[in-house]
This record gives C-alpha cells, sequence and structure tokens, in this order.
C-alpha cells in the first residue's frame, strides 16, 4: 500500500470496517396491528411529491383554520411549514381527547422510591391542570404570547403540565436538563430573555432527595450579573404543601406554585390560536464553539411531524402504555414523552430517578406493573442494565411489543442482549437516527415493513431523503466509504433557525454544502448534519458519530469547547484541551488534558479543583473520567494543540508520526504519565 493511500484513509473510514448484520424481521403479529403497513408510504413520500406528501402528517392534527402554503421557501433555509395554517399544541395534547378519553391515564408518574405510589393523571385531570397552571402564567406572572420562558425541572408530572401551560398561552419554553448546573441555566435564561424561571424545590436521585432550588438562586444570580433579570421564580413543590429544600424562598421574587394555584381553582384558559409558523419552543444544543446554540422549533411543523413519528415509527396506539426513559430536558423527552404520545391519545410514563435504583431489576418491575408495551430508551441505558443485570428481564412478566433505541449508534452485539433478554425474543426495535435539530426521526426501519439490522439505523424515514457527501460536496456511492450524511430536503420537524443568531444557523447547517446563498429553492439548501455516516449496499445508514467536536455522553451532547472554557476558570490552567474516550456504559466519557501557568506545580488537589469547576459550570454529565496535568499539549508549529495525538493516548491507540510536531518529546512523557 503506497503512502498516499495509508494518508487517505480517515478515521471515520476504518470505523466501518464491522461487518453487515443478518436482518430480523418483525412478526406477523405485529405486522398485522402496525400503523404502517403500506409498502407504498415511500412513493407517496418520494421527491416528486414533496412537500406536499407531507399534509398527510398535517392531516393527523386538529386545526382551526388549514394552511395557505405547504413549504413557504422564501426565506430558505428558516422554512415555514404549513404556512397560514392555525392551532394550538396544548389544544392537540389534551383538549380534543376529551370527548371520548377524558378518564384514560394520560401520564404514568413513578417516583423512584419504591414504596411511593405511582400517580396516574387521566386526560381530564391533565386538562384541569394545565389550564389552572396556563391561568397562573397569564395572570399572576404576566406572561402573554411570544414572551419566553426558563423551565430547569427534574422528571415530574409538573414538567408537561408546565409545558403545555406554556403552549396554551402561546409562550415559548425552554427547558434546561435538570442535572445541568445553575451557570448552564444562566446561559439559556440570559440567551432567551426569560424574566421568569420555573423549577422544583428537590428530586430522588439514587435514594436521596436533592436540593434543586439552590440551582434557581444562583441561576438568577448569575443571570442578572450577565444583563437579565428574573423577577418572578415559581417553584413547584416535590410535596406539595412540605418544604423540601433547606434553601429559603426569596421575598417577593420566588412563590410556590401550590400555594398560588389555589387563587385559580376552576380556571379555563381559551388556547391561543397560534400560527403553524409561530416558535413553540428553544431547545439548547451544545455547540463545538462559544455559547449552546438555542434551537428554535415551530408549533405546526414540529407538531405534526413527531405525531406521525410516534405513530408511524413508534407505533403508538392511544391503548398504548408507552416508557421513553429519556429526560424531557432533552429533545427526546419533548418529542416522545410529552409532545407526540399525548397528541396521539397515549398513555405516557414519567420516571423520576435511576433506573438502575434500588437495582437493576427496577425497569422491568416498573414495566410490568403498567404493563409497558413500547420502550424506549438510548443504547448507554442498555449498556448499564446487561451489564448490571443481564439476567433480570427473564424475573418479570412484561411483553414489549415495540423497542426503541436512540441517543447513539449502539453495538450489535448490545442490540442482540436487548432484542432477545429485554424484548424476550417478542418486540420490534427501531434503531433511530436524529437530532436536537431535527425535531423527530431522519433513518430507521419502518417497524411493520422493514427487517431490523443490528448497528444499522436504516433507511431514510419515509420523507427524508439522506445523501452522503465528501467534504467538497461529491456524492460518496460506494458502499462502505464513510462521508458526511445530509438531507437534501427539508421537513416539518427541521428546526426553524438558531434564536437570535439567523447567521449562526446558516453557518452551521448549510454554508458547506449550499450552492447558491440567494436561492429560495429547498434543492440548493442541503442540510449538514455533522454526522458521519456509511451507506451499505441495501440503503441502510450506519452513523459512526460526530465529525464536529462534541462528545456524547451517555447520550448527552457536550460541546468540547464548553468543556475546555469551564476549565480555564480555574487560574492555574493556561491550556485545556478535551478529548472523548470509549467507555463500555456511557459510550463515550472525556478525558481532560490541562498545560499549567508557569511556574504552578502540578497536584491532586488542582485537578480536583478544575474537576469540581467543569461539574459547577455545566454539570455532573461533563465530569472528566481524568484531569492529565500535562508539561505541555502536543502541538503543530503553527501552535495548534493535537486533540488526535491526545485522544490516542487516552484511548491506548497508535499516535501515528509525531516527529513533525514543534515538541515531540512531549507525547513519550504524556503517554507514561496516561498509559503506566
Amino acid at each position: 500500500m503506497s503512502k498516499k493511500e495509508v494518508v487517505e484513509t480517515t478515521e471515520a473510514q476504518i470505523a466501518v470496517h464491522w461487518k453487515e448484520e443478518n436482518y430480523y424481521y418483525p412478526s406477523t403479529k405485529f405486522i398485522a396491528q402496525a400503523n404502517l403497513n403500506d409498502v407504498e408510504v415511500f412513493d407517496r413520500f418520494s421527491l416528486d411529491n414533496f412537500p406536499d406528501c407531507y399534509t398527510e402528517y398535517a392531516e393527523l392534527l386538529t386545526w382551526y383554520k388549514y394552511w395557505d402554503e405547504v413549504l413557504d421557501s422564501s426565506d430558505a433555509p428558516c422554512f415555514k411549514w404549513f404556512k397560514g395554517g392555525l392551532l394550538n399544541a396544548s389544544y392537540n395534547c389534551i383538549d380534543r381527547h376529551l370527548k371520548n378519553n377524558k378518564n384514560k391515564t394520560a401520564i404514568h408518574f413513578v417516583p423512584e422510591l419504591e414504596e411511593e405510589k405511582i400517580e396516574h393523571i387521566t386526560y381530564q385531570e391533565l386538562y384541569v391542570k394545565v389550564n389552572e397552571f396556563a391561568a397562573l402564567l397569564r395572570d399572576f406572572a404576566g406572561l402573554k404570547r411570544g414572551d419566553r420562558v426558563t423551565i430547569h425541572m427534574p422528571m415530574s408530572a409538573e414538567l408537561p403540565i408546565t409545558m403545555l401551560a406554556c403552549a396554551r398561552i402561546g409562550v415559548i419554553h425552554s427547558v434546561v436538563f435538570g442535572g445541568f448546573s445553575a451557570s448552564a441555566c444562566a446561559d439559556r435564561i440570559v440567551d432567551s430573555n426569560s424574566r421568569v424561571l420555573i423549577t422544583m424545590d428537590a428530586y430522588y436521585r439514587g435514594g436521596k432527595l436533592l436540593n434543586h432550588k439552590v440551582n434557581a438562586d444562583e441561576a438568577v444570580k448569575i443571570s442578572a450579573d450577565d444583563g437579565q433579570v428574573v423577577d418572578k421564580v415559581l417553584v413547584w413543590q416535590r410535596y406539595p404543601g412540605k418544604i423540601s429544600s433547606d434553601t429559603p424562598m426569596v421575598k417577593g421574587r420566588d412563590f410556590f406554585v401550590n400555594d398560588e394555584l389555589k387563587k385559580f381553582y376552576g380556571a379555563r384558559v381559551e388556547p391561543e390560536k397560534m400560527l403553524s409558523e409561530d416558535p413553540l419552543f428553544l431547545m439548547y444544543t451544545s455547540g463545538t464553539t462559544g455559547k449552546p446554540k438555542g434551537c428554535q422549533h415551530g408549533t405546526g411543523g414540529y407538531l405534526a411531524y413527531v405525531t406521525a413519528m410516534s405513530k408511524y415509527i413508534q407505533d403508538i396506539h392511544p391503548e398504548d402504555v408507552y416508557w421513553c426513559m429519556a429526560d424531557i430536558g432533552w429533545i427526546t423527552g419533548h418529542s416522545f414523552i410529552v409532545y407526540g404520545p399525548l397528541a396521539l391519545c397515549a398513555s405516557s410514563v414519567i420516571y423520576e430517578g435511576v433506573p438502575t435504583y434500588p437495582d437493576a431489576g427496577r425497569s422491568w418491575r416498573i414495566a410490568q406493573e403498567l404493563d409497558v408495551n413500547i420502550f424506549h430508551t438510548a443504547p448507554t441505558a442498555i449498556r448499564a442494565l446487561r451489564k448490571l443485570g443481564p439476567d433480570e428481564p427473564a424475573k418479570y412478566n412484561y411483553h414489549f411489543k415495540h423497542m426503541t433505541t436512540v441517543g447513539e449508534p449502539i453495538e450489535p452485539a448490545v442490540w442482540k442482549w436487548y432484542e432477545s433478554a429485554v424484548g424476550k425474543g417478542e418486540a420490534i426495535i427501531v434503531d433511530t437516527w436524529w437530532q436536537t435539530e431535527t425535531g423527530g426521526f431522519l433513518c430507521s426501519t419502518v417497524p411493520g415493513l422493514s427487517p431490523m439490522k443490528p448497528g444499522s439505523a436504516g433507511p431514510g424515514v419515509p420523507g427524508i431523503h439522506p445523501i452522503i457527501l465528501d467534504d467538497d460536496g461529491n456524492e460518496i456511492t460506494e458502499p462502505g466509504i464513510a462521508g458526511n450524511i445530509c438531507i437534501q430536503n427539508p421537513w416539518p420537524g427541521m428546526l426553524q433557525t438558531v434564536w437570535g443568531n439567523r447567521q449562526r444557523f446558516v453557518d452551521t447547517y448549510f454554508a458547506q454544502y449550499c450552492k447558491d446563498p440567494n436561492s429560495k429553492d429547498w434543492r440548493d439548501w442541503p442540510y449538514l448534519a455533522g454526522d458521519a455516516a456509511t451507506k451499505s449496499e441495501d440503503g441502510y445508514y450506519r452513523i459512526l458519530g460526530r465529525i464536529d467536536d462534541v462528545i456524547n455522553v451517555s447520550g448527552h451532547r457536550l460541546g468540547t469547547k464548553e468543556i475546555e472554557s469551564a476549565a480555564m476558570v480555574v487560574d492555574e490552567v493556561a491550556e485545556a484541551a478535551v478529548v472523548p474516550v470509549s467507555h463500555d456504559i456511557k459510550g463515550k466519557e472525556p478525558d481532560l488534558y490541562i498545560a499549567l501557568k508557569t511556574g504552578v506545580e502540578p497536584s491532586e488537589e488542582l485537578a480536583r479543583k478544575i474537576s469540581d469547576a467543569i461539574c459547577d459550570q455545566i454539570g455532573k454529565i461533563a465530569k472528566p473520567r481524568k484531569v492529565w496535568l500535562v508539561p505541555d499539549m502536543p502541538k503543530t508549529r503553527s501552535g495548534k494543540i493535537m486533540r488526535r495525538v491526545l485522544g490516542a493516548i487516552s484511548n491506548k491507540g497508535d499516535v501515528g508520526n509525531v516527529m513533525t510536531l514543534a515538541n515531540p518529546e512531549v507525547v513519550e512523557e504524556i503517554k507514561h504519565m496516561v498509559q503506566k
């Protein structure tokens, strides 16, 4: 093999020298009951029928007024779907079900402590709670259509109630993952200009009642320092009427929701008739540079898309009990715990705590007790359950018809355990690939139509037309060769823009492959997903992970620049570099390399201080596996830190030829330190 050929073999190409797995076919029993078993769906959703094919998804919703135009591309790539249509997301998730299903359970809330009883909230109860809280938001908090609200809450029934109350009055919600720090919450308050923060006093995690109110106080202080004043903090109580946090309430600013709600007993709020293109929520996602991006999702397009994905890919029927194990603070929870399942009148399970608390059988006890028949989780959780309790599923009498995996690629061996042990050989699996920005699934098998293949997400879902491009924009058609996966066409679930920063939206997702920046034609604006992928001969896509500097830890995307920036708040730090390290449960975890300022002595205490700073700035999810205090960073002669070399050292791989570096001798020193 010539030297030239070696240079041209990318890491992505090396990563795909896995064999293609065999097919697993859906059972005839599943196909008979599937919501989608019409093979003509792919013809109906071909590019020839774009964009009108998507009216099929919009018809799943109830509209006050139909749209004037299916797709408005006059401000490409800020596409507007079902333009001119009027609807309300809260109405579609609650009110329209009351006539026939008001006594059906909408939400099963499962507390982490097993001695506490499961709360079953019917659609009628959800209607009452959402209306009363919407009245509180409007009349007490003074919120109106178009305002933004930041919600920093743990997994609880009150979280979807809060989201749906916001949607009812046209307020744009920005939910922050409960495990994120006060600083991360403040970033989102400032960027969205929220003057109301909604939180909860405490929640359980690993059997401990954690003080969550303390984060609100700190977030409000940081926001004020950054110029954004929060004038009301609304605090839900984990135990209504009882104080569960020793952080005091601030007079005139903090209010217990439970106390204020009494004044709104019996209130009914007419849903705002929102334009389809009006924003429904902001969901912040890690970026490679600077602050997180506020992905803005619209009302009509987003809701139509997640409802269709829930119905056709997850096969949710109204009589199903559906459990998505994700956190509502991420897009998976928005789309597939709240908006999608509730729009279909399903029963959605919300579990407060850790899936392995108090033991590895907990998830299967919940499934047995509630007779869950659709299960949705991430490879991280599957790996943990497999490691801690491989024989646990067999002990419980539950039967899943359908299981989803989401958040990162799943290894074939883990997929097979999921299918045989968790699914008991009965359940269909859909391995879905999508992103915060996309609102809903991009690639997956249609469960009633296509066979499953371990390790492969599958083809594009109906209406999604992927293409793999090289860096120059040429299509890669050769099977097994990796490139950048892009989507040729817009779709209703995609983000409308980055909140307050249209240019960042264009630069991040479209600039690399845009054929004409002035074009109003959607064909000129392929969407760059930022993931590497290959396409096999059968049209199935295998996703290989990020092409940018984002580390996927337990399904949570963390920007390396964010982690490095957090490390730099420690005075002694001169340089920071983060690299992903493979982990058998989390998928990846960050290793943090630190070069200290001249004259600063390395110590375990200092390494701990830096690690703590990461947790304070971002949250414990970003805690480095190890903080390595190194004498210097391996650098090119132009001064660029060679993260690839550090990544190879952390993962015990080949560092390659380092003689062209400015300081090749430091590589051996670091290697000796890390690999001893």
